[in-house]
């Protein structure tokens, strides 16, 4: 596909005059050298990253972006390209996960200032002008509450914004309970972003050129985690006792933990207290992940479930290796009711899989 012209008539720039922004130019390399083909909704959405451009380099007002759709296609993708090609220093691309967490450290940290946000935003952005803010999604009201003035304090600062997430707008959190409450939000993203939905037939994470991208390519789904396969990957025993790990000011169990490496059951992440916060923080000293014993997630409340994905999220962001074992097939074990779900088995369907029909030599 000729992706830049289209995108030049996209913006009404006649082809023969260069485009002031490098973003066309650099996506139409990227897609030709990773065998991709764009879909009319990426195109839009790099015309639109490249008119904020130009408005950026020029020192005009600029509209941030709300990029949506469903999982694999293509809008981190999208967003890492574009932190990548936009010619200044002074941006971040962030995790929602993450940049909460220092959000409220920060929050907490200043709570004796009249402005406890915008005294933390000033440390944590220092003068950013693009903020790349990947994996958006609202199930909390507390955390509703906060985006409300944390984007009002955004937009006031000026600074460009490129949201990506699995949901339009007016599909944030989505329970009736709160959804009400954080229409304003929806609200000011309407009038304050534009809103391109980036869509298309295929998942591009099962394409054979993405996988070398990915991040748990390296890992692994052993089922049904019989003694054998637990000792010929060096997994931890099935009856292998629990050990109480120190995580910040918190305990928690653990089954082993040695080197860089990790073990937990499902149980002692997913059905215990544990936060966002605590994952982070375990993975600042583990690269390598074992999580033991998944069970059916549609079995689980949706506490546990969420639990889960938000541990996967936070394992995937970091580019951990992961090992999962579980009893049965893991399509089988990711049915359930949380509305995150897809996203978590989009990823999870990168470990490699072992089975007692498929058992390849053991992975270094």
């Amino acid at each position: 596909m000729a992706v830049l012209p289209l995108i030049q008539r996209l913006l009404g720039k006649k082809t023969e005059r260069p485009l002031d922004s490098p973003i066309p130019g650099f996506f139409q390399d990227k897609a030709e050298q990773q065998g991709y083909t764009l879909s009319p909704g990426q195109t839009r959405a790099i015309a639109a990253l490249s008119t904020e451009t130009e408005h950026l380099l020029a020192g005009q007002p600029t509209r941030s972006l709300y990029l949506h759709g469903p999982v694999g296609r293509g809008k981190s993708w999208l967003l890492d390209g574009f932190f990548q090609a936009v010619p200044i220093a002074e941006k971040q691309r962030v995790h929602f996960h993450e940049f909460f967490m220092r959000l409220h450290r920060g929050m907490f940290k200043h709570s004796h200032q009249d402005d406890a946000l915008g005294v933390t935003l000033d440390e944590l952005l220092a003068g950013c002008r693009v903020l790349c803010f990947d994996e958006f999604h609202v199930h909390d009201i507390g955390d509703a509450m906060l985006i409300s003035r944390l984007f009002q304090a955004l937009f006031k600062r000026g600074v460009l914004v490129l949201v990506t997430s699995n949901y339009p707008p007016e599909g944030l959190l989505p329970n009736p309970l709160y959804h009400q409450r954080f229409k304003p939000v929806i609200d000011l993203i309407a009038a304050r972003m534009d809103v391109l939905e980036v869509s298309s037939p295929e998942d591009f994470r099962s394409l054979a050129q993405a996988q070398s991208a990915q991040h748990f390519t390296r890992g692994r789904y052993v089922w049904p985690g019989t003694a054998q396969q637990r000792e010929a990957f060096g997994l931890p025993a099935l009856d292998c006792p629990a050990q109480t790990l120190t995580v910040g000011n918190r305990q928690l169990l653990c089954r082993s933990h040695q080197a860089r490496t990790i073990a937990f059951t499902f149980a002692d992440l997913c059905e215990q207290l544990t936060a966002v916060m605590d994952y982070l923080l375990l993975c600042e000293d583990y690269d390598h992940w074992i999580i033991d014993g998944l069970p059916l997630l549609a079995d689980c409340p949706i506490a546990v479930q969420q639990r889960f994905i938000n541990l996967v999220d936070v394992l995937y962001d970091r580019d951990k290796q992961l090992s999962m074992i579980g009893t049965q097939p893991l399509e089988t074990a990711l049915s359930g009711q949380a509305i995150d779900l897809a996203r978590t088995a989009s990823r999870l369907n990168q470990l490699q899989t072992v089975n007692p029909q498929h058992a390849p030599d053991p992975v270094s």
